[in-house]
């Protein structure tokens, strides 16, 4: 019986050494250790050997199936690091000395029109600030004088998370934490608050033209004694001048929003059908752009900061619509489309 022990456990290394893919290796795996295996049959003709013998005998079959099971998985490990070495060498090769072709791609409007706008603001004294993406429903409303059940809240539908959290709706989620990181810097050294936080927003609605349900604003804001309209004004016409390199022609009437008290909408003259009328502008001539007013006493004081003392002016630029206005994009969906054909045309002229 010893003698059937070494025979298979011989026939076993001398199969194992022929195995060339995991399938064989299944295969044979099945026929030796497998429930009508050789070496499970072993254990079944024990019936005729002593129960000393069999005692000894079985030992001897489990130590074959423990080696046998053990040079499987050795088997598998070495069919798998073949299997990755093959696919190594069958990789094209490349030399890594080639010059990078940076003709292959280019950056998208949004961040062309993103970075100009930065570079602009931070000319004229500002801070560029970021900000989370998900927020507080605090963040996104309260804090702005948006409480809960405001019919305000309907106009910014959006898209809330298990948690309580929400996709921002606008990038107005951040001039509270803005208010009280800088605010005692204004109130003990009389330093302005003046800062933009660029950001991606949501909003669950239908989408057309000139309307998505995922889009890029950037929020700006400033804040001193004696701030005023004119201000707004001077700050929104200096970037639009600077975006556009020539003079644009805009117009400023009243809006509702709730963190500002006047508000407005700052419209464009939409730059794709000249005024004319066409589908971007819904045949208007215009397009909203930014928009703004003077911060409203609550959302101050909900910041840390003196209404009775201080006044500010808050604006949400669209910077989606900002870059269709530029490039002359007709329908906003292509910004958000990964179109290449539409993509490609646009290259880093602004800096």
């Amino acid at each position: 019986m010893d003698n059937k022990i070494d025979i298979l456990r011989e026939e076993i290394k001398q199969r194992l050494s022929e195995v060339t893919d995991l399938s064989q290796l299944d295969s044979l795996r099945v026929a030796y250790l497998g429930k009508k295996g050789s070496v499970t049959a072993l254990l079944k003709s024990m019936k005729e050997l002593s129960n000393e013998e069999k005692k000894q005998f079985g030992a001897e079959v489990n130590k074959l199936k423990a080696e046998a099971a053990k040079r499987v998985e050795e088997k598998v490990a070495e069919l798998n690091a073949l299997a990755i070495e093959a696919e190594i060498n069958s990789m094209p090769r490349f030399d890594i000395t080639t010059p990078a072709d940076l003709t292959r791609g280019s950056y998208h409007p949004i961040t062309l029109v993103s970075r100009q706008c930065e570079s602009i603001f931070r000319s004229m004294g500002f801070t560029v600030e970021d900000y989370p993406e998900v927020v507080t429903d605090y963040e996104c409303f309260e804090s702005v004088n948006i409480p809960k059940h405001h019919p305000a809240r309907d106009m910014q539908d959006t898209y809330y998370l298990e948690n309580g959290q929400l996709l921002k709706s606008q990038t107005s989620a951040a001039q509270n934490a803005i208010l009280k990181k800088y605010g005692a810097a204004l109130k003990e050294n009389g330093v302005p608050i003046k800062a933009i936080f660029p950001g991606r927003c949501f909003r669950n609605e239908a989408t057309d033209a000139s309307h998505e349900n995922t889009f890029f604003q950037m929020e700006g804001m400033m804040v001193d004694k004696d701030i005023s309209i004119s201000n707004l004004i001077y700050f929104m016409k200096t970037m639009l001048s600077e975006v556009f390199q020539r003079d644009v022609k805009v117009r400023l009437r009243p809006g509702f929003f709730p963190f500002v008290e006047p508000g407005f909408e700052l419209d464009i003259n939409c730059e794709i059908c000249g005024g004319k009328g066409c589908s971007s502008c819904k045949h208007s001539g215009w397009l909203e752009l930014c928009p703004c007013g003077m911060i409203h006493p609550n959302v101050l004081r909900e910041g840390g900061i003196d209404p009775d003392e201080y006044t500010g002016f808050a604006f949400g630029l669209g910077l989606t619509r900002l870059a269709m206005m530029k490039y002359k994009v007709k329908d906003i969906r292509d910004l958000n489309s990964g179109n290449l054909k539409s993509l490609d045309q646009f290259t880093d002229d602004d800096e």
